[in-house]
Parts: C-alpha cells; structure tokens; sequence
C-alpha cells in the first residue's frame, strides 16, 4: 500500500529546511528568491538567488519573501514553497506530500491561514502548523510529553521565541524580533558608525560568523573587509575585530537576555525547578554565536545547553510532530481542518 510522503518544513526569515521522513533533513537553502521585475518571472531560488543579493541590475530584484517569520509577499512566498515541495517529493498530482510547516509564537490566526494557504497551494495534499519552539524542542531530542518542564530558546532569522514546554504543550512562551537578521543590521550600523563604511548584509553576515563574539572573553580576531567609504563615495578596504561586533550587539543581546528572564519569571514554581535541574537549551542559528550562552547562562543562573545541529532542529522537530501528532497536546499544532478561529 502506497503511504503519502511526510515532509516538514522550518520555513525561516534567513533559511528554509525541509525534513523528509526516513530521510532526514535533505534540503537546506537561503529563503531567498530571485525575480526579473519585467516579466514578472522566477529567476532563482536559494542558493543562487541569494547570490544576486546586492549585486543584480535593476530589472532583477532578489527578495526574501518572509519578515520575521511570517509572510510579507505571499505570492513569492507560494512560489518558494512550490519549488521546495517538488524539489523533494517531485510533481506528481496524485500522491502530494502531507506537510507541516513552522510558525513563530504569536502570530495572529489570519498569518497561520496565509501560510497554510501557500503551503498547499505550493503543492501539499494536507497541511498543518506547529510552533517554533515546540518543533526545536522534539528536533533537540526532548521529551516533551511527560510532565516535567523543558525550556527552549530558538534564536532565528528573524524573531526569537522562547517557550516552557510539559505536557506535549507550551505553558509560558515570549517572542521577540531579534535574531540573526537584527545581529546583522546592529554589525552594519556599527561598522557605518565607528569606520565610516557602509557594508552589505551579506558582509555583516560574514563578520558575524567568522569572527563574531557577544563576551569579553570571547574571539579575539580580526576581518579584512570591503564596503563603500561614506565620505568619498569609493570602494575601501578595511579591517574589523570580534570586539567591534561585540559592541555592536551589545544590546540585542541584552534585550534577548531580558526576554528569558521574562518567561522565567512567569514559569510555575514546579516547572522552574524542573528547569534548574534540567537547564535550558538554545536552538536556531543564533545559538552558534560565540558567548551567547556563557551570558544566558551568567545573567539567568541555570545551565545552557546548546542543542546538537542547532540549526536543523526545527526541521527535524516538523518531521517528529508529524510522526506522533497523536502525542501532542491537541491545542500546540493546527491542522487545515481546525484552523477556524
């Protein structure tokens, strides 16, 4: 007997992962998409999209089509989607994949219809929502459906959510717009600010992975760089350090480390002692920057621990929800038929 393909898919601000069962994660590409603005025509997705960031003429536009995680252009969105769905599980009119796909906490009923409207338009036979950090959490090997309490932080792209898991729920969750996306504008604006030189997203990206740090006791290195010198106009040359980028997120990490607090705040007495024990984990790419969990770990007092694979832990928590919906609270996933409200 045929049995519908299961994908799950971690639809990111910065990146989209797609998890398939038996399979693992197979997919792993910018959330970015290339259109020739004449034509009204895909150019590119992904990896090649996103290529042309910065760099297209002006009849190509490269766009990220999400915004801290939810849909800012939802046609492109579709299109993205589509051709992520016939990338793993092919065209085929008859057996379409059942699909679930990742929202951010928070987000109002009329967004999680837009993306479960694009995720079948773009080619799925039945689709469902789960929350961030329920996904990271079952992506970071947690057992979350017994009574006892786990904590999440999923740093992504474009928002980070934080959340207090038993039960196979969420109990106490936050989400702020801070994450990888907000890490690179804070490096750009202090570079244009301290060196005069205005640098690309791709640049700051780059500065933050090579020789990022948010601790003073973090990287000590140094980055040869190229932007635009803001006084006379041409290309320049420059050097920055890990201690200009921990500067420079000084206080998105101190906003990112009052959110946590916050929800520790609003924990259950009985869970917070659960999360003593147990310590909290970070997920999402965010979780990779060097001291982010030295500080977490300094400023609240419990123990941070940095999932394994953190950035495809929320791939691998849509494709383990999809396997054991029967495990989960009903209240923590949405399926087409019961997204009504």
């Amino acid at each position: 007997m045929f049995r519908s393909l299961d994908v799950g898919i971690d639809l990111g601000t910065a990146n989209i992962l797609v998890y398939v069962r038996g399979k693992g994660v197979v997919l792993k590409e910018p959330s970015v998409v290339a259109i020739d603005k004449h034509r009204n025509k895909i150019l590119a997705v992904g990896d090649e999209a996103r290529e042309m960031l910065g760099r297209a003429p002006g009849s190509i536009i490269a766009i990220r089509p999400l915004k801290e995680g939810v849909i800012a252009n939802y046609t492109v969105t579709q299109k993205l989607l589509a051709y992520v769905i016939a990338k793993v599980a092919g065209k085929s009119l008859f057996f379409k994949p059942r699909v679930m796909t990742c929202v951010p906490i928070g987000i109002t009923s009329v967004e999680k219809r837009a993306v479960m409207e694009a995720t079948m338009q773009g080619g799925a036979s039945k689709t469902y929502l789960i929350e961030e950090p329920l996904a990271a959490a079952l992506g970071a090997g947690l057992d979350i459906s017994v009574p006892r309490g786990n904590m999440v932080v999923d740093i992504g792209g474009g928002t980070t959510d934080i959340a207090v898991l038993s039960l196979g729920g969420i109990v106490v969750d936050a989400s702020v717009r801070i994450g990888g996306d907000h890490f690179d504008e804070s490096i750009a604006r202090y570079v244009k600010k301290i060196h005069n030189v205005q640098i690309g997203e791709r640049t700051a990206e780059e500065i933050k992975i090579k020789i990022g740090t948010v601790s003073v006791n973090g990287r000590k290195e140094e980055l040869t760089v190229r932007g635009r010198d803001l006084v006379g106009g041409l290309p320049k040359t420059f050097t920055v350090c890990s201690e200009d980028c921990r500067l420079a997120l000084e206080d998105s990490v101190a906003s990112l480390v009052s959110a946590v607090k916050g929800v520790l705040e609003r924990t259950p007495p009985e869970l917070a002692s659960d999360i003593v024990d147990n310590g909290m984990y970070l997920t999402g790419g965010g979780a990779l920057l060097d001291g982010l969990a030295e500080i977490v770990e300094k400023e609240t007092g419990i123990t941070v621990h940095v999932a394994d694979n953190p950035l495809d832990c929320v791939a691998l928590g849509t494709g383990k929800a999809l396997e054991n919906l029967d495990k989960l609270h009903p209240g923590s996933f949405y399926s087409s038929s019961n997204l009504t409200e």
